[in-house]
């Protein structure tokens, strides 16, 4: 009786065991998920004020440069262009009906026939929708915002090229045409002036100011004095805007405003970006993109760190802030982590993108107040040149 009430128990739990087994171990019900239809591409939204498009030159991966689009508010990286070889930058027309940018392939990836083109992507979706080939020449440089850039009206775009030859590539975007290569010899870059007028920067510190025609052909080359001591102290290329007049900061720590008039660029006043205690504890400025400029309260955004004299491209983790009429320091913005480029939104409400090219990151603070905001991450390998839509 003992072993047959225990094998009956025996038997009751062995059943229920392989109950249970047959339950957990039995064929998975999986959950149905809606098939997605093939072919869908997202439209963007209407663009705000806090979209900046983050330019990755992709260091370590040189034929894969990208372009990733990233909103402020939210903190969401919104689309990305695969944009090739020694990226640069994209650049945006006022519409924001398009977005361009000068690309550079090879036949074989990273080798083989060179192609220079400007690629011409729809705004709402990113497709690439238009293509216009131009001399293989565009200068393979870390990127810089002077590499290339739009007339006032937006309709050429200047591409400046170095092999070692220095000229500008000139093309129509209305026309979507290759015009033609203004040569600018031992000058470099291009700063536009107006809708038909650019300067570029001269090795011995005189500027080559350079007039189109309407059909985008050269018009007039002059050559200013030398308004740059290049030997005591050089500028950084690295300028940025205000109206009619560029900003740009000498490795010393001297602002140099270049003012474009009807008869041309005239240098005005400098003024000191650091005072003499400043100076004696080697602060400078210094990154990338080390200036940004927020044009309605002309406040001037500058990237601070450091260094020795040879520290002019080395990132800083202070922003100074300074007002222009006043040429005085109104702020210091602490940053969250090392900064080499810097971009303001011009809203009333702006906020203040960080990157660095050493990490693969966006900071976000409020340009106001100076307060952190938030972080977007991973966006590619090596951020650099950051551009408003």
């Amino acid at each position: 009786m003992r072993i047959c009430s225990a094998s009956r128990r025996c038997h009751v739990w062995a059943s229920a065991t392989l109950a249970v087994s047959a339950f957990v171990c039995g064929a998975p019900a999986w959950a149905q998920l809606p098939t997605d239809a093939e072919g869908i591409v997202e439209k963007l939204p209407q663009p705000t004020p806090h979209w900046v498009w983050v330019n990755d030159m992709a260091f370590f991966a040189f034929p894969d440069g990208k372009a990733f689009l990233v909103d402020g508010d939210s903190g969401r990286m919104l689309g990305m262009l695969s944009t090739g070889y020694s990226f640069t930058a994209v650049l945006v027309p006022k519409t924001r009906a398009a977005i361009y940018a000068p690309e550079t392939y090879f036949s074989r990836g990273t080798r083989g026939t060179r192609t220079d083109v400007v690629s011409i992507y729809d705004a709402t979706q990113l497709l690439p929708v238009g293509e216009i080939e131009i001399p293989p020449k565009r200068a393979s440089v870390m990127p810089m915002p002077g590499a290339q850039a739009l007339t006032d009206d937006d309709r050429f775009l200047l591409i400046y090229n170095f092999t070692p030859a220095q000229s500008v590539t000139v093309v129509d975007m209305q026309s979507r045409k290759f015009v033609g290569e203004i040569e600018t010899a031992g000058c470099a870059l291009a700063y536009p002036t107006g809708p038909r007028s650019f300067f570029s920067i001269c090795g011995d510190g005189a500027l080559l100011e350079t007039t189109l025609t309407d059909a985008g052909m050269l018009a007039r080359h002059e050559r200013t004095a030398e308004l740059i001591d290049v030997l005591t102290d050089p500028l950084s290329e690295k300028g940025v805007r205000r109206g009619d007049t560029w900003l740009f900061a000498s490795f010393e720590g001297v602002l140099h405003p270049l003012r474009a008039t009807a008869a041309g660029v005239k240098a005005q006043p400098t003024w000191a970006l650091f005072n003499p205690a400043e100076l004696a504890q080697h602060w400078r400025t210094g990154g990338l993109q080390h200036l940004a400029v927020h044009g309605a309260s002309g406040r001037l955004f500058a990237v601070v760190h450091q260094g020795g004299p040879e520290t002019h491209k080395d990132p800083g983790e202070q922003v100074w802030v300074y007002d222009l009429a006043s040429h005085k320091r109104v702020q210091t913005i602490t940053t969250r982590n090392k900064v080499g480029s810097i971009q303001v939104s011009q809203d009333s409400q702006p906020l203040l993108f960080a990157c660095s090219i050493e990490s693969n990151r966006l900071d976000i603070y409020d340009a106001t107040s100076g307060k952190y905001l938030r972080t977007v991450e991973p966006l590619g390998q090596t951020p650099t040149v950051l551009v408003l839509p």
